[in-house]
Parts: structure tokens; C-alpha cells; sequence
């Protein structure tokens, strides 16, 4: 048993503690949104170092919060934008989070102080714009955003706690997905087999690629060279900002992806590329382009071309977006593993795979149970 004493300590340095070889210190950031104590943690070589620090970050809350008094909620969610939003995100991003900004909180809420924005707050704002008949959509992102602003708020030391923590996020109804079946897609592909872009279809289908990845895609992305393994990679999605077409990176690391190809895809991919040589577009840079080289935009390809495929082969309207769900269902109907079909469509996990495309679960245990028959009449023999 230790009997020793620690010394006692002087006024103020009593949260002062060595840690490792170096000196430490907690400092209360107030409370969240749950009633519990939030604290950060000061390190320095020495104990005064640490003591010096320690009396600074005890002024700064009370300086902060004096800030943020005379701040309202539309000059910081200004500031927010331009010192952190801006350099943080993709420009993408910050357009979005200017829109909700300036057409959703700040109309109705932006006069408010900062100070005094709390959680009663931003729930009536939340209900402002469902009387205002804004979509559920629009008000979850709304939610996002705030949130994400009065989390930098705390950090910034203006406000003590999130006062959109303990919100319940506003619920919206999932888009129906429509998925093609086997048939179907045989007929939007035998309609599309004379169309310019066939080639687009087949990628899509098959390679459950998004929209803005298959228009990024680029010459130097694609490697059909190889017989044995044909493959391209996802380093790039094609986005429009301000009403004008943009490159950008993918949003996550997992986004970024090789994906081996069907033999059947790089060969649609060569006849593609030997119709664009025909055409003179020796030199363009994109797979798919207009006839003066320029990547195709989403609302033409949709507008021109999808949708007169689908009243082509009488399929009902679907999104565009649906051909990627409907090369996810063919890969797992196929049997092929959840965690690879996650890779090649880019997902951050196999959860979200297996959460999205839960419908295709059922069959696909029934076919495994099947199997089990197989092999047990094998032992059994």
C-alpha cells in the first residue's frame, strides 16, 4: 500500500497532471445538449507551460460566448461557410450548404442571435418549413447543415452545447427503386444497340457505375488492352456547379475504385471508341462526349437519349439512377458476394450494400438453402 501524499497543489493548478512525459490539463467545455460535462484536454512540456495555457482557455469560453451575443445566426452561418465550409469541402458541397443557408434558415431564422438559437429554436424552424411545404427532403438537409454549423459553433467556443444534438433528425420517406428485370434489360439494350451512347448503357448496367462517374470517365481511365482482364478505374466524377460541367474527386476514399470489367463490356467500350475515331474525336479525352468533344451533361443524355429508350423497349419510366440498383440486384442474383458487389459499386461499407438491396436477400437464401440440399444428398449418397 502506497502511504505517500501527493503535494498539495496551488490555486488553479489542481486539474495539472503528468501524463507520459509530458504535463496535462482538463478544461470544461461546458455541457451538450445531453446535460453532460464536455472537457478538452491541454498538453505542454512543462507545468507552467500547461498552467499558462490553462488560464487562457478559461478566458476564452466567456470571450467567445460575449462574441457570440452580438452575432445572429445569419452572420455566423456566414462566417461558418467562409472560414471553415470553404476550406474543408468540395466546392460542390459549399454550394449546397449556401443554398440551404440563404433559402432555408436564414429567411426565417437568421435574425435570431446566435446565442439564444437553442433547441426550441430549430425545431420551430424545422416546423416553419413543413408548413411552408418544403420537402422532407429539404428539411433534412437543413437539419444536416445546422447541426454541422453548431457543431463548429462549440468548438469555436461561441455556444456551450449543439442545440441541434438532442433533435430527432426529420425523417424522409426513401425514393422508390425500380429495378429491371432480366427481360427488361434486354430490351432497353436491343434498343439501345444503334444509339451512339450504347455503349454508356452496357457500363452502366454492368458495372453499377454513377451517373457523374461514368460522364468523368476518361481514355486514360480505361485499360480493354488487357484480354485477360479488362478494367478501369473511378478516379474522377463529372458534377455541374453554377450551371457548368466540373471534375472533381470522388467524395470518399472507397469511391475511388478499380473495377474489373466484363469481356462483354470492353468490347461495347473498343466498338465505342472506333465510331468516336470515325467521327474525328480522335483526341478527346472523355469516353463519352458530343460531336465536338466536350463530356455529355446529365440532363442531355436523360432528355435525348434515356428517355426515349424506355418508350423504345416499353419500359416504365424509371430514374437513371435505377440502372446502378438494377447492376447491384444482377450481381447479387448472381451470387456473387455482397462484399465485392460494395467495392465495385463504391459503397463506404457492406452494410450499406446489404441495407439497400435487402429485397434481393430473401431469394437469394432460398438458392443457398437449395444448395445445402445439393451437398446434404451428396453426403447422404
Amino acid at each position: 500500500m502506497n502511504d505517500r501524499k501527493s503535494p498539495r497543489r496551488a490555486n488553479g493548478e489542481g486539474t495539472i497532471y503528468r501524463h507520459g512525459g509530458l504535463w496535462a490539463a482538463q478544461v470544461s467545455q461546458g455541457k451538450n445538449a445531453a446535460g453532460k460535462r464536455v472537457r478538452a484536454t491541454i498538453y505542454g512540456r512543462t507545468k507552467q507551460d500547461v498552467a499558462d495555457k490553462l488560464q487562457i482557455a478559461r478566458n476564452e469560453p466567456e470571450q467567445a460566448r460575449r462574441e457570440s451575443r452580438k452575432l445572429t445566426l445569419a452572420q455566423y452561418l456566414t462566417r461558418w461557410i467562409e472560414d471553415s465550409v470553404k476550406q474543408t469541402c468540395r466546392e460542390s458541397t459549399v454550394v449546397s450548404y449556401k443554398g440551404i443557408v440563404n433559402n432555408h434558415i436564414v429567411p426565417k431564422a437568421g435574425q435570431i442571435p446566435l446565442a439564444k438559437f437553442g433547441p426550441m429554436q430549430a425545431q420551430r424552424l424545422y416546423a416553419d418549413l413543413t408548413r411552408a411545404e418544403a420537402t422532407p427532403r429539404t428539411i433534412q438537409l437543413t437539419h444536416a447543415v445546422l447541426r454541422r454549423a453548431m457543431t463548429m459553433a462549440v468548438r469555436w467556443g461561441l455556444l456551450a452545447a449543439n442545440p441541434c444534438a438532442g433533435l430527432e433528425r426529420p425523417r424522409v420517406a426513401a425514393k422508390e427503386m425500380r429495378v429491371l428485370d432480366e427481360k427488361q434489360v434486354g430490351a432497353l439494350l436491343k434498343a439501345a444497340k444503334s444509339s451512339r451512347l450504347y455503349a454508356l448503357y452496357v457500363l452502366a448496367i454492368f458495372t453499377g457505375m454513377r451517373f457523374g462517374e461514368i460522364l468523368g470517365l476518361q481514355w486514360a481511365d480505361v485499360d480493354t488492352k488487357n484480354r485477360m482482364a479488362p478494367s478501369l478505374e473511378v478516379r474522377r466524377t463529372l458534377q455541374e456547379l453554377h450551371g457548368k460541367p466540373k471534375l472533381t474527386e470522388p467524395k470518399t476514399a472507397s469511391g475511388r475504385r478499380k473495377i474489373d470489367l466484363p469481356r462483354a463490356v470492353a468490347t461495347a467500350l473498343k466498338a465505342h471508341k472506333a465510331k468516336m475515331m470515325a467521327e474525328g474525336l480522335r483526341t478527346a479525352t472523355h469516353v463519352f462526349c458530343n460531336r465536338a468533344g466536350a463530356p455529355l451533361r446529365q440532363a442531355y443524355v436523360t432528355r435525348k437519349s434515356f428517355k426515349k429508350l424506355l418508350e423504345t423497349a416499353e419500359i416504365p419510366h424509371i430514374r437513371f439512377h435505377d440502372l446502378r440498383h438494377t447492376a447491384a440486384t444482377l450481381m447479387l442474383k448472381q451470387g456473387i458476394h455482397a462484399k465485392v458487389v460494395s467495392e465495385r459499386l463504391g459503397h463506404a461499407s457492406i452494410q450499406i450494400t446489404l441495407d439497400r438491396y435487402s429485397h434481393v436477400l430473401p431469394s437469394m437464401q432460398r438458392d443457398a438453402a437449395d444448395k445445402l440440399d445439393a451437398v446434404f444428398a451428396k453426403l447422404r449418397a
